[in-house]
């Protein structure tokens, strides 16, 4: 995996240290959102434990690889948020393949053959197997996993869907599984400890999901979210894309960037993708040529401003960021080394227009 500091947008989420190499040596946290098509999987590890939760779809071996490739050869603890076959598509080879120490599920059954080989799986293992409800705490070091669902069980694979907080240090992740709007009210109204600065987005970012109740809830610095590129659901749903831009939440897909890696200290963040170098549009938001929606990757661009942006370059192209200050309105000195600070806002080249 290529590995580049993101520059800017965790300058203003996080006091950040310095950029490291994606296969070092790391003494805190590092969660990566494996990039396993339509489906989702995600890995936590630190010096005392290794947890994964969720083996992708059924069509592939990407979890299996991807934790060989990593050198795992123990699991301390497996979680399968829900028994859909995009979640636990690879749960028997990871069985089969490591040295799992426990399993969670919610208890939720799903008579279908691909949780039935997963049941039997686990039987045939030397694993544990727990059924956790809400407020079930375990710790692994400064490693700290909450349960937030299901209290009880309510009859269908969503609503009893598995909700897990892992906290180290002052950093929080949030793993939704495919919990939906009514589970997430569900979750804000009992008045539990939802917040956590990076969010997996429900259900792969579908519009079932991430309720502005809910992210003004949990109130996350960054999300991320599981995906296919071009997959036939249309995720993420532009609604919720559009719903985390007006909140100023930066979003991350492994459709776009692959592997997503975080890797955490307890106090500040890092993060690197295995696609990143196909993402040039985020190494620099060129003020004259940026789309619409590319404008509103620039820190106190909003929809508004970035129109005034798009009706003043058709006027005369921008010849410096500078120019933003003197040319779109609400735009002062701070926001102005704001945006210098995040290091995103560029301005390529400009033609006089003469041949």
């Amino acid at each position: 995996m290529r590995s580049r500091w993101i520059a800017g947008l965790f300058v203003l989420l996080f006091l950040v240290s310095a950029a490291w190499g994606a296969q070092a040596a790391w003494d805190g946290l590092s969660v990566h959102f494996i990039d396993v098509g339509q489906a989702e999987a995600a890995l936590l590890q630190s010096a005392e434990c290794t947890i994964l939760i969720d083996a992708g779809g059924p069509d592939g071996s990407e979890v299996v690889d991807y934790l060989r490739s990593l050198g795992v050869e123990n699991i301390d603890l497996f979680i399968v948020t829900h028994p859909h076959a995009d979640h636990i598509g690879q749960a028997v080879q990871v069985l089969g393949g490591f040295s799992v120490a426990e399993v969670w599920m919610s208890g939720y059954e799903h008579y279908t053959p691909a949780f039935e080989e997963l049941v039997d799986a686990v039987l045939a293992s030397d694993a544990a197997y727990y059924e956790p409800r809400t407020g079930y705490e375990q710790s692994w070091g400064g490693l700290t996993l909450q349960v937030l669902n299901p209290a009880q069980l309510r009859g269908t694979a969503h609503q009893d869907c598995l909700v897990v907080k892992a906290t180290y240090g002052e950093i929080s992740f949030l793993f939704t599984g495919d919990a939906e709007k009514n589970t997430e009210a569900e979750l804000v109204q009992e008045g539990l400890p939802l917040e956590a600065q990076v969010l997996q987005l429900g259900h792969h970012g579908s519009r079932t999901s991430s309720s502005l109740g809910f992210l003004l809830a949990v109130n996350p610095k960054l999300a991320i979210y599981s995906a296919g590129l071009g997959n036939d659901y249309g995720h993420p749903h532009g609604e919720v894309v559009d719903r985390l831009r007006i909140l100023g939440i930066p979003v991350f897909g492994t459709d776009q960037y692959g592997t997503i890696v975080i890797k955490t200290d307890g106090q500040s963040c890092e993060l690197s993708a295995s696609r990143w170098e196909e993402q040039p549009s985020l190494q620099c938001v060129d003020l004259n040529t940026a789309s619409f929606g590319e404008l509103q990757r620039i820190v106190h661009i909003g929809p508004e401003r970035a129109q005034q942006i798009i009706e003043e370059r058709a006027k005369r192209p921008f010849r410096s960021i500078d120019e933003l200050a003197l040319r779109i309105e609400g735009i002062g000195e701070k926001r102005l080394a704001d945006i210098k600070a995040q290091g995103l806002a560029c301005v390529k080249e400009v033609s006089d227009g003469k041949q």
